[in-house]
């Protein structure tokens, strides 16, 4: 399974988003990360539709949306025409989980479900078969430079071994306070999509992106 890095332009500058955003992609990162908060399911919040369109055509890299909002259906649509390539919700977020993921899809877009730290993982055993990537938060969602919880290692091993057992192959993501310093770990569990802010934004974007890239492919 490819391993990915999903730097989280959360702690991005955006008075230059563009150029760091070519910085990431030049040294190897796959995907954009695009956190979405509304400020009701999570207590911040931070930039939505006229963003995501902004980005069309200034990157390669596949557009990984992350609604942290209260019923995302009722945006998917205008998500997708705006160019995700990926929608993940939350399913803490979703009154009817299985008809917002559909509603993904039918948009011809892929889709991700989300849970919170305290969300048993058994949680998402309905939808195994039903998404493309699960993302486990390893942090409370809401604001960005939180420390990882230890705690979901034992997680992320879980879900997999979830997977693993019904022979399934969706990617796992991981998002909150992964740094070069642990992001080996993270994967040694079983995570293959890492997301990164603070990891990647803070300093020189090019080296802590080629540092990330050099871990990914050593546990490929």
């Amino acid at each position: 399974m490819k391993n990915i890095l999903a730097p989280s332009i959360l702690s991005a500058d955006f008075k230059t988003l563009g150029e760091q955003i070519r910085q990431t992609e030049e040294a190897g990162a796959q995907y954009i990360h695009f956190d979405v908060m509304d400020g009701i399911f999570v207590p911040s919040i931070s930039f939505g539709m006229p963003v995501l369109a902004s980005l069309q055509g200034c990157t390669a890299q596949a557009l990984d949306v992350h609604l942290m909002v209260t019923e995302p259906v009722r945006y998917v649509k205008e998500f997708a025409k705006c160019g995700a390539d990926i929608i993940t919700v939350h399913l803490e977020a979703c009154e009817d989980v299985q008809g917002t993921l559909s509603a993904i899809h039918e948009c011809g877009v892929k889709a991700g479900l989300s849970i919170k730290p305290e969300t048993p993982v058994d949680m998402l055993t309905p939808y195994l078969n039903q998404a493309e990537m699960f993302l486990v938060m390893s942090v409370e969602p809401g604001f960005g430079g939180q420390a990882f919880i230890p705690e979901s290692l034992g997680r992320i091993r879980t879900l997999r071994a979830m997977l693993n057992e019904r022979d399934l192959h969706p990617d796992i993501e991981v998002d909150g306070g992964i740094y070069q310093s642990n992001a080996a770990e993270v994967l040694a569990a079983g995570a293959n999509v890492i997301v990164s802010g603070s990891g990647v934004y803070k300093g020189d974007i090019r080296k802590n992106t080629a540092g990330f890239m050099e871990i990914l492919r050593e546990y490929e």
